[in-house]
């Protein structure tokens, strides 16, 4: 009995080691993985030259005849443009990181750290300095092209970022601070992160360690291939604090490709205004939940207006590939081969279809962001009763009249919300343009007023309002009475 119960003590004790084994050779090996690719990541340093300019002063009124005129303007105002500056010039420098992609020397990394450089230095990881010349910069996804003058050069191997998982291990190796071939690691937080500052790229979000410096080099998985370029960082103080997001690799070698190729990028365009489905909208439409790229407006000669998509249509798939929000439309458009047709699965009238789009390119100012901004003139409304949703509304002519900022060609203008009102609890606001109600347009107050009057009550609607020049789509829930 007493053997048989060492026996079982020593097979328990056998077994954690086992465990303990096995749980540590599980862990990933970084440094092969290192050793192998270093030599293909490269440190970027830049030098601007910038003027140096003082503060204008005032100078005194004198005659241009005046011999101390010329003397008072050259040195006490800032040079204009293609004039040397008296005070001499100073060298901003910045630094960076980077990789080869090709033997002859080829080099990706961010499009800001290298922009406006008068002065671009490649140095390897064997200590070899390059000057670089600039093939392409793209400033929409942030990708930069350099070439140095090499042959028989390390490169590294691309990898598949659409194989990424959330949670899979990932590793940087970059310049931060300017200390060369630093290795973090981390995790894969997520994908498919959109920031307000980049449109058309869905950002792998990382929790490796990203500093200053660190911009442009490599992100890898643990096969050794590179699944984006580390970009950009969320910080409060400047340093790192956990976030940091990397340009998926697939998207940089494309931008790569065709500044190689033709020296710009070219990218799809609908030509809509979109914006995100929220609950009380996703109500208002017969949706079980929130989701999808609503369509606010449609650009005159564009794409989308020689199409069958329409103002209210809630875009659920873009080619086979589903939209969850609006900020995943524009990376799916972008990538959409220009001058072919795309199919565009929208929600409307509560069934779904599908529309065909021919894709366009798209032109040189971003179109497709709604406008935050807010500059209404504050006009005294006139004193009207409101209707059963606590608008008080007027016709857009007279609107118009008085505030030339107003774009909209038909509607009607919103002059007053009562307080605690459906409208107010909605967050409609006095100078809004009402242009659809509930799916019908309003191009005059009987449309409105009929529109409004013919809701059915307990019930979110969908109302279209122009705002400062910007189309959105605001939910609205019918009172069972009049306000």
């Amino acid at each position: 009995m007493i053997r048989q119960a060492r026996f079982y003590s020593v097979f328990a004790i056998v077994m954690i080691w086992a465990g303990a084994l096995r749980a540590h050779d599980g862990l990933p090996q970084f440094a092969d993985l290192v050793d192998r690719n270093a030599p293909a990541v490269v440190n970027i340093s830049t030098k601007q030259h910038i003027a140096q300019r003082k503060p204008n002063m005032q100078i005194p009124n004198l005659p241009e005849d005046s011999p101390f005129h010329e003397f008072f303007r050259h040195f006490f105002n800032n040079p204009e443009d293609g004039e040397e500056s008296p005070f001499g010039h100073f060298d901003a420098r910045s630094l960076g990181s980077g990789f080869i992609i090709s033997e002859d020397g080829y080099v990706l990394t961010n499009a800001h750290v290298v922009d406006d450089a008068d002065e671009i230095v490649v140095r390897l990881n064997d200590r070899r300095e390059f000057t670089a010349t600039v093939v392409g910069i793209d400033k929409r996804s942030d990708v930069a092209v350099l070439k140095i003058d090499a042959r028989g050069l390390p490169t590294v191997k691309v990898g598949d970022d659409a194989t990424l998982r959330t949670g899979d291990w990932v590793l940087a190796i970059g310049s931060p601070f300017g200390f060369e071939h630093t290795v973090t690691k981390g995790i894969v937080s997520a994908k498919g992160r959109n920031l307000p500052s980049e449109n058309y790229v869905p950002f792998i979000q990382t929790d490796v360690p990203i500093n200053v410096g660190n911009s442009g080099g490599p992100l890898f998985d643990l096969d050794g291939k590179v699944v984006g370029i580390n970009s950009q960082i969320y910080s409060r103080n400047g340093g790192f604090m956990g976030l940091s997001f990397a340009i998926p690799i697939s998207i940089a070698m494309n931008v790569a490709d065709q500044l190689r190729t033709t020296g710009h990028v070219s990218r799809g365009w609908l030509g809509v205004l979109i914006q995100d489905v929220d609950r009380e909208l996703a109500r208002s439409f017969g949706m079980d939940h929130p989701h999808g790229a609503l369509v606010a407006q449609i650009l005159d000669d564009s794409p989308a207006r020689d199409s069958e998509l329409r103002v209210g249509d809630v875009i659920l798939e873009f080619n086979g590939r589903k939209v969850g929000n609006s900020a995943a439309l524009p990376p799916l458009v972008g990538a959409a081969p220009v001058d072919k047709n795309a199919t565009v699965l929208v929600l409307r009238d509560n069934r779904s279809r599908e529309v065909q789009v021919r894709i366009g390119a798209l032109p040189n100012e971003d179109q497709t962001q709604l406008s935050s901004r807010d500059s209404r003139k504050d006009e005294t409304p006139r004193e009207q009763p409101s209707d059963r949703l606590g608008l008080v509304i007027e016709p857009l002519d007279d609107a118009k009249r008085r505030n030339p900022e107003i774009e909209a060609n038909h509607g009607v203008v919103v002059v007053k919300v009562t307080p605690e009102s459906a409208a107010d609890s909605a967050g409609l606001r006095r100078g809004d343009v009402i242009v659809m109600i509930d799916g019908r347009r309003v191009d005059s107050l009987s449309d409105a007023e009929s529109a409004i009057n013919d809701l059915k009550a307990d019930r979110s609607v969908a109302v279209l309002v122009e705002r400062a020049g910007s189309p959105m789509f605001i939910a609205v829930r019918v009172p069972e009475c009049s306000a």
